[in-house]
C-alpha cells in the first residue's frame, strides 16, 4: 500500500481527511471534529547488503473528537484490520483545543 492508497482508505470513512492539516480560509473553513490527520513519521527500511531492501515508512494518523467517541475509533481500527494493518494507539485531551487526539501509528511495507 502506498501513501495515495492510505488517503483514499481514510476517505472511505465518511470523516473529513488531511495530510498534515487543514487549511482553513474565509471560504473553505476547517471542518468540525471529528476528523482525521495523518502524515509521515519516520521509515524502518530493512537494510541487507549494504542497502534498503525494502521500504517500511512508517505514519501517524489523527482522530480529532469533542468528546470520546468509542464507535468512531472503532470505525478507525475496524477500516485498519480490514487492510491488515498493524497499529499502535495513544490518546490525549489537548486542553487548548478542547479536543481529544488519538493517534494511531502504521506502517506501510513497500513493494
Amino acid at each position: 500500500m502506498k501513501q495515495e492508497d492510505l488517503f483514499q482508505e481514510l476517505k472511505s470513512l465518511g470523516l473529513p481527511v488531511a495530510y498534515g492539516q487543514f487549511t482553513s480560509t474565509l471560504k473553505n473553513p476547517a471542518p468540525p471534529p471529528p476528523f482525521i490527520t495523518y502524515q509521515f513519521s519516520y521509515s524502518n527500511d530493512l537494510i541487507a547488503d549494504n542497502q534498503n531492501y525494502v521500504g517500511i515508512e512508517n505514519f501517524q494518523i489523527e482522530l480529532y473528537t469533542v468528546k470520546k467517541e468509542p464507535v468512531t475509533e472503532k470505525l478507525v481500527q475496524d477500516k485498519f484490520k480490514e487492510l491488515r494493518l498493524t497499529f499502535s494507539k495513544v490518546e490525549a485531551w489537548l486542553d487548548d483545543e478542547k479536543l481529544f487526539q488519538i493517534i494511531y501509528e502504521i506502517q506501510l511495507i513497500g513493494e
